[in-house]
C-alpha cells in the first residue's frame, strides 16, 4: 500500500513538473546563424562584470575577486579591490562607470561583502576611483543586512538611468519567505540611490516606518540582468527564477513584483510553493521563460547599425549556453532567436557605443560579429 502511495505521489509531482516545462501560446525560439564572435579577452574563468574605459581598455570583474585591467592585449590586476566572499554565487560581481566618468572618474562595483557584525556576507555597492593601477577613494554606498552564510541569490547588477540615479539589485539571499515581501528587510529588491550614495527624496518608501528607504521596487527573486531602454530611459531587469519562472520585468517605484506569492515557476524538485500566478497589487512580468534558461546579463542593442538587433534585448543563457535575442514590440516579446549557439555559459552582455560584448565563462570577453 505504501509503495502504491509513493508511486502515485511521484506521478503527481512528475505531472506538475511536466506542466511547468510546457507553455501554451509561447513565443517560438528559433536559431539565427547569421552571427559569430571574435575573442577580445581570452582565458577568463567567470567574467561577471565589464566596463569599457574612455581609452577603450576594459575593467573586468572575475567572480573569484580579481579586478582586471585589459589594455593593449595585456591583463593587469588592479589592487585594492574590495574583499569578497566567494561562496557559491557570491564574489566580485558587477561594475559600471558613472555617466560622467571622463570628468569625475567614479567607478561603481557590487560584490558579496563580509563586512558587518554577523558571520557570512551580503551584497554591497561601492564606488571608487582608479589611479596608478589601484582603486582609491573607496566608499561603501550601501551594504545590505543582515549577513548570512547562504551562498546564493546575491543578485547583482548596477546601472545608471538617464537622470543620473544609480540602481542595483540584491537577490532574496535564499530567504524567499522573509525578505522579498518585507520593505523593512534587505534582499529581493531593486535599489535606487543618488550617485553619492544618499537617498533620493522621492524614493517610494522614504519616511515609511522601518522601511529601507533605498528600495525602489520589491518582490524580486534574483535579478542578474539590468539595462536601460534607449528610448524610454526605463530600467529593465530579468530575474533568475525557480524552475519555469525566469522573468523579464520593468521596475516601477514602490511596486510589488510578487515573489514568492505569485510565480509561474515551481521548486527545482518539482514541488509547488504557490498556487497562484496573479494577485491584485502585484505586477505581472513582461515575459517569463518556460523552460527556464537561467538568464544572466542583459543589454538593449542600440546604435549597432544592425536593424535586426537595434531596439531589442540581448540576454545570456547559463543553462543552454547561448545568447538570446528577444525581439520586442510595444514592450512585449514577439520573437526569440538563439545567437551564438553552444558558445558556453553566457554570464554578461553589454552594449558599448554600438558594439556588443559578451562575457562567457571559461572563454573570455567576446565581440558579437555579423557574418
Amino acid at each position: 500500500m505504501k509503495s502504491r502511495f509513493t508511486y502515485i505521489l511521484l506521478l503527481l509531482v512528475a505531472s506538475v513538473a511536466c506542466a511547468q516545462e510546457t507553455r501554451e501560446n509561447d513565443v517560438t525560439l528559433t536559431s539565427n546563424l547569421d552571427y559569430t564572435y571574435e575573442v577580445i579577452v581570452p582565458e577568463l574563468t567567470n567574467p561577471w562584470g565589464l566596463a569599457v574605459l574612455p581609452d577603450e581598455s576594459m575593467l573586468i570583474t572575475e567572480k573569484s575577486g580579481e579586478l582586471i585591467h585589459f589594455k593593449d592585449g595585456k591583463k593587469t590586476m588592479i589592487t585594492g579591490a574590495p574583499e569578497v566572499v566567494t561562496r557559491n554565487q557570491g564574489g566580485l560581481l558587477d561594475i559600471r562607470l558613472h555617466p560622467d566618468y571622463a570628468t569625475n572618474g567614479w567607478i561603481y562595483i557590487t560584490y558579496s561583502s563580509p563586512e558587518g557584525d554577523e558571520d557570512g556576507a551580503m551584497t554591497a555597492l561601492m564606488r571608487a576611483k582608479l589611479k596608478d593601477g589601484a582603486l582609491t577613494e573607496k566608499k561603501v554606498l550601501y551594504k545590505g543586512s543582515p549577513n548570512t552564510r547562504k551562498g546564493h541569490h546575491f543578485g547583482s547588477r548596477v546601472r545608471f538611468d538617464k537622470d543620473g540615479y544609480v540602481y542595483f539589485s540584491i537577490g532574496d539571499r535564499g530567504a524567499r519567505d522573509e525578505n522579498p515581501q518585507d520593505i523593512t528587510r534587505d534582499g529581493g529588491k531593486i535599489y535606487r540611490l543618488n550617485a553619492d550614495g544618499s537617498i533620493p527624496a522621492d524614493n517610494p518608501f522614504v519616511g515609511k516606518d522601518g522601511a529601507k528607504e533605498a528600495i525602489f521596487s520589491y518582490g524580486h527573486r534574483n535579478p542578474q540582468g539590468m539595462t536601460v531602454h534607449p528610448k524610454t530611459g526605463k530600467i529593465w531587469i530579468h530575474e533568475h527564477g525557480p524552475r519555469g519562472g525566469d522573468e523579464i520585468n520593468i521596475p516601477e517605484a514602490g511596486k510589488n513584483f510578487g515573489w514568492p506569492v505569485i510565480s509561474y515557476g515551481i521548486n527545482y524538485s518539482g514541488t509547488t510553493f504557490t498556487e497562484i500566478t496573479e494577485k491584485k497589487g502585484m505586477k505581472q512580468p513582461v515575459y517569463y521563460w518556460v523552460p527556464s534558461i537561467a538568464p544572466s546579463g542583459m543589454a538593449f542593442a542600440n546604435n549597432t547599425g544592425d536593424a535586426k538587433l537595434d531596439g531589442n534585448l540581448l540576454i545570456g543563457s547559463l543553462k543552454f549556453e547561448y545568447l538570446e535575442l528577444a525581439i520586442l514590440e510595444n514592450d512585449k516579446v514577439v520573437a526569440r532567436e538563439k545567437l551564438l549557439e553552444d558558445v558556453g555559459r553566457v554570464r554578461n552582455v553589454i552594449n558599448h557605443n554600438g558594439t556588443i560584448y559578451v562575457g562567457v565563462e571559461g572563454k573570455g570577453i567576446l565581440k558579437l560579429v555579423k557574418k
